[in-house]
């Protein structure tokens, strides 16, 4: 199921941005050729008008094949050729290669306002506590051979309950469960073996319990977990489309912070593959999310959508960011670049790509087995 449901959201994050390229190219009388989903080999194609539309074997993206967007002899000399891509003026073909990242983003901005009209987990003091309700202490991140790790804890699970038994059987309880009293409770009971109850997914009312004992860290007992508190925000209709919008750009400003990390970590030799997952690991990842129901899931799409729009900017070869790229070189210099030139460089640029998610898959793989 989990892989029907990622097919399913890839489908309609592609076609939202391939839509964004080919109503724009409309627009300004260009003609598109084929508008297709996923890459080759074709599986099926059917004409419509002067546009085919394709399914292809390669599940993971899309693409549409516009007339002119990589210059020969047909499309720039031949009878069409006042509807070329190429023979537009440059602000056209800007806005033809960046409509795709703005329809992400404007995506990305409907999903998360929509998970905020029906319930989308928020931290305490993001919005204003009337919005807010079921609030729980969860955990959000739990570090590798942590006693909380040990314990069996796992990011989004939710603390209900904290105490410790003494040795003549009276609870030792925590009756306001936040991270600040949480901390304090741990600090104050060194050594003591701390029983935690915890409701795991959805919420229901079945309580998980396990024990675990703190570490002695330099800075005092610790059970390796950062912790927030969460609760379902509901949001009314203009304030979701604003408090959407702002959520919007908060992602994406986070997301080319990590991807520049990335880059530059890349370039200094101290990046890793560890933090890049591909379409295997996003099948476990819907998983996850599926379980936490559906607001977790469209928030997760927004994230996926936020992050296809973040690299198809990137001015790299084959990307929209590339083409872009060379449109601006081409308007400084003041003449086009060789078209051979343009193309090989897209063709090397698509092959590294292909190249990226083949080892990024292997990666998830390896994770697996």
């Amino acid at each position: 199921m989990s892989i029907i449901i990622f097919i399913l959201i890839l489908l309609v994050l592609v076609l939202v941005h391939e839509a964004g390229h080919f109503f724009t190219a409309k627009k300004f009388g260009i003609r598109v050729d084929e508008f297709g989903f996923g890459f080759p080999p074709k599986i099926y194609g059917k004409k419509f008008g002067e546009t085919e539309y394709s399914l292809n074997l390669l599940p993971f993206g899309g693409f549409v094949k516009i007339f002119g967007e990589n210059p020969d002899d047909e499309n720039t000399n031949g009878p069409q050729k006042s509807r070329s891509f190429v023979h537009k003026p440059k602000w056209q073909q800007v806005l033809v290669l960046s409509a795709g990242v703005a329809a992400n983003f404007v995506l990305a901005w409907f999903l998360l306002s929509l998970g905020l009209m029906t319930g989308l987990p928020s931290s305490v003091g993001a919005l204003h506590d009337k919005y807010l309700s079921n609030v729980n202490l969860v955990v959000v991140t739990v570090l590798d051979q942590s006693p909380a790790q040990k314990a069996g804890l796992k990011s989004g699970d939710k603390i209900v309950s904290v105490k410790v038994v003494n040795s003549v059987g009276h609870a030792d309880e925590l009756a306001d469960i936040n991270p600040e009293t949480l901390k304090n409770f741990i600090v104050s009971r060194p050594g003591k073996e701390i029983e935690m109850g915890y409701i795991r997914g959805k919420l229901t009312e079945n309580i998980s319990y396990t024990k675990l004992t703190a570490e002695q860290k330099k800075e005092g007992p610790a059970i390796g977990i950062s912790m927030d508190q969460i609760g379902t925000a509901k949001l009314p209709f203009f304030k979701a489309l604003w408090e959407g919008a702002s959520l919007t750009w908060l992602v994406t400003k986070g997301t080319v912070l990590g991807l520049s990390g990335l880059v530059v970590g890349a370039f200094q030799g101290t990046g890793s593959f560890d933090s890049v997952t591909g379409p295997v690991g996003m099948v476990g990842i819907v998983g996850e999310a599926t379980k936490f129901g559906f607001a977790y899931l469209l928030s997760f799409a927004a994230l996926i959508s936020i992050n296809l729009g973040v690299i198809n900017l990137l001015p790299f070869p084959a990307l929209d960011g590339g083409r872009i790229f060379f449109i601006l070189i081409e308007k400084i210099k003041g003449s086009r670049i060789k078209p051979n030139v343009a193309n090989t460089a897209n063709l090397i640029g698509f092959a590294l790509l292909i190249i990226l998610m083949l080892v990024v898959t292997f990666k998830d793989v390896m994770k697996l087995i």
